[in-house]
């Protein structure tokens, strides 16, 4: 059963739902940090402007784009029954999910690598 791509897709889009959850939590966090005034928010977005919550901007985008992706593979899945196709739905999610990552992502990190000054 652990073998089966259809645990595997359970498994991400379980994940990728969890950290989801946390972003919003850490989101809220942040804003909510604005009751404490200016220097409190301030003090806040700095410590999300580091260079390793702007590595964490690409994992997120990569959480989004696959648990979208696969909740539109289930929506086919359970609507369209096409029950027999899920194997193949499940690899045209993955190389959906990594393109768009790989497409949104790219210019994050070359953004991210050029404000730390390390891209020529």
């Amino acid at each position: 059963m652990y073998k089966t791509t259809g645990f595997l897709s359970f498994a991400l889009r379980r994940l990728t739902g969890l950290a989801l959850v946390v972003y919003l939590f850490m989101h809220l966090w942040v804003i909510g940090s604005i009751n404490g005034g200016p220097a409190a928010f301030d003090a806040r977005l700095a410590l999300v402007q580091t260079p390793v919550f702007k590595f964490l901007e690409i994992v997120l985008l990569a959480a989004v784009v696959y648990h979208s992706v696969d909740g539109i593979r289930l929506l086919i899945v359970h609507y369209f029954k096409v029950t027999q196709y899920r194997l193949s739905l499940f690899y045209a999610v993955l190389a959906v999910s990594v393109l768009l990552v790989i497409a949104g992502g790219l210019p994050m990190l070359l953004f991210a690598l050029e404000e730390a000054g390390l891209a020529g």
